[in-house]
Order: C-alpha cells, then structure tokens, then sequence
C-alpha cells in the first residue's frame, strides 16, 4: 500500500519527475504525458459517477478507475528486470472490459448513424471520458512507438474508450435519447 506522509516534496521543482525504477524523467518526457492523461481520464470518470443512478454502472466505473491507477503505475514503471515486482494490467482486465462491452452492447439498438456527444449529463461526461481515453491511448501508442511498454496496457486503452461509448449510450435510454449526426443538416445537403 502506498503511504503519503507529505503532499509535497520539492523534489520536481526542477521539471523532472520520478518513475518507479528511481530514473528521474523530464515532466514533459513521453512516458509522463501518457500516464498524467490517464489520470486526467479517471478524474473526468470521477466527475462522471455523480450523475450515475446504476449501481451496476457506477460499480463499472469504480472498478475502471481502480484498473486506471494500475495503468498509471504501469506505464510510470518502464521494462524491468523480471525478478523485480511491478504493477502490470492483465489481459484478464482487457476481458473484463470486453465481457461489460458485449452485456450491455447487447440490449441496445443498432447504430444507423454517427453519435454526437450529449444526451443526459451522465452520457454527455461519459462521451467527454471517452475522448480523453483516446487521447491517453494516442500518447500511450507515441511512448510504444520509442519504448517497450506492456501490450496488455494498449489493448485495456483502446478497449476503454469502446466501454465509455457504450456506456454513454445506455445513459442515453439504452440508445433511445442518441443524438444521431445528421450530415450534411446544415448545408440543405443531407445525406
């Protein structure tokens, strides 16, 4: 367990931040800018549960929040040594995701059209969380494509945002309150 005696420390004063092996990084490196956008993910779910009524749905959130510290502390861990312990994401939470995804995918209505962010305030938070995960994923991918980083960590990301969908649609009557993109709607040009 984690134990915070002092809040601050003064010791990123300097721009640099420590990762878990100890190496002291730039607070602009890749590998920082990918995990501060998953906590700034989990913030904005946090925001999210205020408007949720389900206590199903609000247990998915909370333990999705959970799963993001471990993705925070995974990607703040770069590869070690096998004999030393670290913080990964499973593929067993990368299922999980994707058994949610296809239970509550299931009592909706197929998509015949694009999805604009709104709808109630939990779907439109659920949106906005969603465009953050892509956000995360797409720093997640720029570190892999310069690091080596656990594949279980890109895969739980881009799984993510799908939930978030999902579930922002379930907020929206089960997809009956979608705002549907029309395009073309303000042209006279609808397709």
């Amino acid at each position: 367990m984690v134990k915070l005696n002092k809040i601050y420390t003064r010791t990123g004063d300097d721009g640099e931040t420590v990762l878990v092996n100890g190496q002291r990084v730039a607070k602009h490196a890749k590998r920082p800018a990918a995990f501060g956008e998953v906590d700034e993910l989990n913030s904005v779910i946090g925001i999210a549960r205020n408007f949720v009524e389900d206590t199903e749905i609000d247990n998915m959130l909370a333990r999705i929040q959970n799963d993001l510290f471990d993705l925070g502390a995974d990607l703040a861990t770069p590869e070690m040594e096998e004999d030393i312990p670290c913080l990964r994401i499973t593929e067993q939470q990368v299922l999980r995701i994707e058994e949610e995804i296809d239970k509550l995918n299931a009592g909706l209505s197929n998509l015949s059209s694009f999805i604009l962010p709104g709808g109630s305030q939990l779907s439109s938070w659920l949106h906005f969380s969603r465009t953050v995960a892509r956000r995360a994923e797409r720093e997640i991918t720029a570190l892999a494509a310069e690091e080596p980083i656990n594949k279980s960590a890109m895969h739980f990301i881009n799984r993510l945002s799908d939930h978030l969908f999902v579930l922002a649609r379930v907020a929206n009557d089960h997809g009956r309150k979608d705002i549907l993109w029309v395009p073309g709607a303000q042209t006279g040009k609808q397709k």
